[in-house]
């Protein structure tokens, strides 16, 4: 069977069609969160040391590292600050390099800058996973001979010079192109993660069953395993968490093995526990045992950030944290 195997100065953490749901915590990434990118620009590190702690603590087994941060004050005294390929490296060396001295989880490098890619892979210790490679012939180029020079896996997406396609057999054919492109490497497909392209189910009503044959069809035909942005199913929805909660599940029966999410959501965390026993992933239940005890502590009034950071400094043998829960 097909495994992708991750690894941080002491963990392992595999993908593969026979275990565990891979959770990847999405969010230390500037774009779309002004806050934290004006944080960023002032070397303040404070809010990206809490989101690894705890989306760790929540269930998250690799972390997403993103350095789109936009500097807008550093642009108005140095051009140079415009271009993202001067911004980007020496940031993702950083991001790295605070996130690893907290937390001890595989970290998976999320950037369009190669120089970001290069700087990320030389500061990481272990097997990070690369975010990513397209099917444009420039990023093929560029993407693949790091990927097979630094030995790590990568992030395929399924888009190519023509932009994305609704149809999910254009989506399937890019995705194995970049396999086979790959191969031509000396890059293993068991190293190759596809992200088929969710699209947004407000604006495509077969976007769910689009998806989870295309998932199918990359597992049994390509033998890869498979990613995606698991809130792009919901985007533009109201109640999104809901809607992902459902979709979970649903991918992984069709045979996703990871999303990028946010793990601080309880029902989305709840609903993977759930798929995990179900699948037959989760030995005799122990995970979703020791998931109960969390929701309890949820129920008592403790936040489920809160919840899972007191489960994990029990487990780690520290003090239990937190405020009481409340009646």
């Amino acid at each position: 069977m097909t495994r992708t195997v991750l690894e941080s100065k002491t963990k392992t953490v595999i993908i593969g069609f026979d275990e565990p749901f891979c959770v990847i915590g999405e969010r230390i990434n500037p774009t779309g969160r002004k806050k934290l990118a004006a944080e960023l620009e002032m070397g303040n590190f404070d809010t990206v040391l809490r989101d690894a702690l705890e989306q760790v603590a929540c269930g998250a087994t690799v972390l997403d590292i993103n350095s789109g941060a936009v500097f807008t004050n550093m642009m108005a005294l140095d051009p140079r600050y415009a271009d993202n390929n001067f911004v980007e490296p020496p940031l993702m060396k950083r991001l790295i390099e605070m996130v690893q001295a907290v937390v001890d989880v595989p970290l998976c490098i999320d950037s369009s800058v190669p120089g970001a890619l290069e700087a990320g892979l030389l500061a990481c210790e272990g097997r990070p996973l690369l975010n990513s490679v397209t099917g444009e012939e420039d990023r093929l180029e560029l993407v693949l001979p790091l990927v097979k020079k630094f030995n790590v896996p990568v992030v395929a997406i399924s888009n190519d010079d023509t932009g994305i396609s609704q149809d999910p057999d254009v989506r399937f054919a890019v995705a194995k192109k970049i396999v086979q492109r790959a191969a031509d490497f000396g890059i293993p497909a068991h190293d190759i993660v596809v992200d088929p392209l969710v699209m947004p189910i407000g604006a495509m009503s077969t976007a769910g069953q689009q998806v989870f044959a295309l998932v199918r069809r990359l597992r049994d035909e390509l033998g890869v395993n498979t990613t995606c942005g698991a809130s792009n199913i919901s985007f533009g929805l109201p109640q999104r968490h809901g809607v992902n909660a459902a979709f979970l599940p649903m991918a992984i029966a069709a045979g996703m093995t990871s999303a990028i999410m946010n793990p601080v959501r309880q029902v989305e965390m709840e609903a993977i526990r759930a798929a995990n026993m179900l699948m037959n992933h989760d030995a005799n239940g122990g995970e979703w045992i020791k998931f109960s005890k969390i929701l309890e502590a949820v129920e008592g009034g403790l936040s489920f950030a809160e919840a899972s950071a007191a489960a994990s400094n029990s487990a780690a043998g520290g003090r239990r944290g937190g405020r009481k829960g409340r009646a």
